[in-house]
């Protein structure tokens, strides 16, 4: 309950978790019919990085700061196309203007819909669901609810369009949170098999991560894919080293998009030697 996005908004973990999940609702787009997008830790949806919250930490400039404005590769621009839209659209100009807000996943979901399409975003601190409430007061398309999101994760699936993305991106600051993800994602996936469910993680505790990718491996569920990014060396002692995501049910090819992806954000959001990415199936075991 302690934990405030705003703090992070922006950050390096941000930019991989945001685009890959701009990807993914791209590709469900590709056909004609609804989805749901179902944020479990939804935050308050958009973000003022001008504010003392942001100002304290700076870590957007070493995450989204370094993306704006800077030279991108050919293989990388149509990649980051759809999320650097939502970040444009949330500060009403196109790059290099001066960034002042930051949109979370709720915010890039809902610039990205089409009509048909919805959202369902939960948040848990109760200033953070005034906030994220308020942003999407009278918008037909987006539901937000105040509840604990593991409770949404498997309270609110399968949703009633059938076709959709869970985003899992809890905070981390309660031990076991690892454990609580997993078995949270297995009950949903237990009712809905045929969605897709992106996980993330931070690369810190790296024997949590570990037992989190031996459990997913036991579990049974195929087609996860693994994607990490570090911006320094994975096992720099006491240190905010990299960000995971796994992916259930990845769209076709998309661990190609995602190798392209990583690969050219490395050079980008780098902080320290050893920086590179991660990119692999999880098999059963």
């Amino acid at each position: 309950m302690n934990y405030r996005h705003a703090f992070h908004a922006g950050n390096f973990a941000d930019v991989v978790k945001h685009a890959v999940l701009a990807l993914l609702i791209e590709r469900l787009k590709a056909k004609d019919t609804a989805f749901r997008v179902i944020d479990t830790h939804a935050g308050v949806g958009l973000y003022d990085l001008t504010a003392s919250e942001a100002a304290r930490t700076g870590e957007w400039h070493q995450g989204i700061g370094r993306l704006w404005g800077a030279a991108r590769t050919p293989a990388l621009e149509p990649l980051l196309a759809p999320y650097l839209s939502a970040v444009a659209a949330a500060n009403n100009a196109a790059e290099p203007a001066p960034l002042t807000r930051y949109p979370g996943s709720p915010w890039i979901a809902r610039h990205l819909f089409r009509r048909q399409d919805r959202l369902t975003a939960v948040e848990l601190h109760p200033e953070d669901t005034a906030v994220l409430e308020a942003e999407f007061a009278d918008d037909i398309q987006v539901r937000t609810i105040a509840l604990d999101g593991w409770l949404a994760l498997g309270a609110f699936v399968p949703p009633k369009e059938r076709r959709g993305l869970v985003l899992v991106d809890p905070p981390f600051e309660e031990r076991g949170e690892f454990t609580t993800m997993l078995e949270g994602f297995l009950a949903a996936y237990r009712k809905w098999p045929t969605g897709i469910y992106a996980l993330w993680y931070p690369v810190k505790d790296l024997p949590a991560v570990d037992a989190f990718r031996i459990g997913l491996a036991k579990s049974g569920v195929r087609r996860l894919l693994r994607a990490e990014l570090t911006i320094r060396d994975r096992d720099s002692a006491g240190t905010f080293n990299g960000t995971g995501l796994v992916v259930c049910n990845p769209p076709w090819q998309f661990a190609d998009t995602l190798e392209t992806l990583l690969s050219g954000l490395v050079p980008l959001l780098r902080q320290g030697d050893g920086a590179d990415f991660a990119l692999d199936e999880i098999a059963g075991e």
